[in-house]
């Protein structure tokens, strides 16, 4: 007897929570056709066939083209409903925004870099980011924007849509960040750690078959992302991945950012390295300079940066073990010099078992900076999405 695959658990208006995934899955360019559905999600033809009709009569999937085969007839190229549509968005730093317009599939244009006072408060700060975002709005249509993406250096609350408990972003704690970007746009707004939007960028351009991944962002902090069978997992409390304020024996006692001792950031961030440099008597303000004098073959920063490396290393190695992942990705400024990347690699080889290393990708993010870019845009776009789907089913999705 074959065994038939359980009927999906279906919305108000008839639509299953497939199709959450389903639309997740296109607005990330992971597929395009009935038969990747199928596979990704691990339903059988019939139930997706069923569910992408009920979102191409909604006008929430639209049918281009088609593709080529290995078998049979060609397959029919499935895309959002009115895809022509954009998000704007912007990944914010110390000093600095990184902003752009980003489109369907993780497609990214217009990509600059513009002042952006973090140090001065939301209030301060935000409108000039929103006039800058609003300009590449109107450039690309304004009646076609779907949705603003804000990617923020510190933990946030996604439910309520804050930043909570930030250690580098004075004033910013509790602000209604979220909220202000859907008034002041009139479009859903979506905000999200640096490094998990770092992680859902990179993922949506890496091969579909890398389920399992760890984004590992390197600047004046350090921050991790971590997907899991293809989706972001942020865990119980929206914490996964705080890699930085785990206990290292070489941090001694150390006073951290966050009110504790002796944590991974005071050894291994650009902020340590600083520290570091600075204490050795070298000229340095700024992650941007460490990297400098690296880059130039400095003796003691190339031997700083190495150090900051195996540090990071000896503490990802636990979590490789621990969640074998196919693939670890290295961003942020740190990531662009090489004896920093080879002590992270060197360390990941020494300290995991060979069965996690034997097919393990470690590597540079090949979105670069612009990976926390295109993520946070994704986001954006998911949201617009599930209040689309929430419109016609009644029920709120893609949360």
């Amino acid at each position: 007897m074959v065994e038939k695959s359980p009927a999906p658990r279906r919305h108000a208006a008839g639509f299953s929570s497939l199709a959450e995934r389903v639309l997740e899955l296109l607005a990330s360019g992971q597929a395009a056709t009935r038969t990747e559905l199928a596979g990704l999600l691990g339903a059988a033809p019939s139930t997706i066939s069923f569910t992408v009709g009920q979102l191409l009569d909604h006008g929430l999937v639209a049918e281009e083209g088609t593709v080529a085969s290995a078998g049979g007839r060609p397959r029919k190229v499935l895309r959002l409903g009115g895809s022509d549509g954009f998000a704007v968005a912007a990944e914010l730093g110390g000093r600095h925004a990184h902003v752009g317009v980003v489109l369907p599939g993780g497609g990214i244009t217009d990509v600059s870099t513009v002042p952006f006072p973090t140090a001065d408060g939301p209030e301060a700060a935000l409108p000039g980011l929103a006039e800058t975002l609003e300009a590449l709005a109107d450039k690309h249509g304004r009646s076609l924007l779907r949705g603003v993406g804000l990617s923020l250096p510190g933990p946030v609350d996604v439910d309520q849509g804050v930043v909570t408990l930030p250690s580098r972003m004075p004033g910013w704690n509790r602000f209604p960040v979220r909220a202000w970007l859907d008034d002041r746009f009139g479009v859903p707004a979506a905000i999200e750690n640096d490094a998990n939007c770092m992680a859902v960028g990179e993922h949506t351009v890496q091969p579909v078959g890398r389920r399992q991944s760890i984004m590992v962002k390197t600047g004046t902090a350090i921050g991790a992302g971590v997907i899991a069978d293809g989706r972001l997992y942020r865990g119980g409390t929206g914490a996964a991945g705080e890699i930085t304020h785990v206990r290292v024996e070489a941090a001694h006692d150390i006073p951290c950012s966050c009110g504790n001792t002796g944590c991974l950031e005071t050894v291994a961030s650009g902020a340590a390295l600083v520290r570091i440099l600075r204490e050795r008597g070298l000229p340095v303000t700024s992650t941007e300079d460490v990297v400098r004098l690296a880059s130039d073959a400095d003796p003691e920063a190339t031997r700083a940066v190495r150090q900051a490396g195996r540090y990071l290393g000896q503490v990802l190695a636990a979590n490789v073990n621990f969640f074998n992942p196919d693939a670890v990705y290295l961003g942020g400024i740190l990531s662009t010099l090489e004896p920093f990347v080879a002590a992270v690699r060197s360390q990941l080889y020494e300290g995991c078992h060979p069965l996690v290393t034997e097919h393990l990708v470690i590597d540079r993010a090949s979105l670069g900076a612009d990976a926390g870019l295109v993520g946070a845009g994704q986001f954006a776009l998911q949201r617009s999405l599930a209040q689309a789907l929430q419109k016609v089913t009644g029920q709120s999705a893609l949360q």
